[in-house]
């Protein structure tokens, strides 16, 4: 029996260029992150194993909102960031919770929002119009006035963000039990 055209699956396009290069290196970065966290329980995903606040769930948990957010930036503007002038101590108090695993999270439930924020972002890149297209950074006290960001660098700075962590991830994990990323 013959489908007609219109109702014929047809894959998604394969991406090459820039799109493709992109996306190469946030699954790198990510793949690290991700990485880390192998083999651990809850607990020690949530243990701090240095001077800083970090732990390994919170720092997945920080760039999967990193991620969503800078992507609702590319979406959405400034707005999608909110103000950070009017942030207020319990506005504060959120952002510090996503460096930390909370009562009731789970690695596995980390993990999993992180995927679902990486597919987003994912199919961002390759279904946006233009890479050109861009917005002003929102007002914030460690943001250049009236500086625009295109698409392109949003996305640079996303990869950027994911592999710093995923360095900072390296550095807990061996300070929680030894096991490195590499070597």
């Amino acid at each position: 029996m013959n489908e007609s055209p219109a109702l014929e699956q047809t894959a998604a396009p394969t991406l090459t260029g820039e799109r493709a290069d992109l996306l190469a290196q946030l699954a790198h970065a990510r793949h690290f992150l991700r990485f880390t966290t192998r083999d651990l329980t809850d607990e020690q995903a949530g243990r701090r194993t240095t001077a800083s606040e970090l732990c390994l769930g919170g720092l997945v948990k920080h760039v999967t909102s990193v991620e969503r957010n800078w992507v609702n930036f590319i979406l959405e503007g400034p707005s999608a960031m909110g103000d950070f002038d009017q942030m207020t101590e319990e506005d504060f108090a959120r952002r510090a919770d996503e460096f930390r695993m909370l009562p009731g999270e789970t690695l596995d439930g980390v993990l999993k929002d992180y995927a679902e924020t990486a597919r987003r972002t994912d199919e961002l890149v390759a279904t946006l119009p233009s890479l050109d297209a861009d917005h002003p950074l929102p007002t914030a006290p460690w943001f250049e006035p009236g500086v625009r960001w295109s698409a392109r660098r949003t996305l640079m700075h996303i990869v950027a963000e994911t592999a710093q962590h995923a360095g900072h991830a390296d550095i807990i994990r061996e300070s929680l039990d030894g096991a490195k990323s590499m070597g």
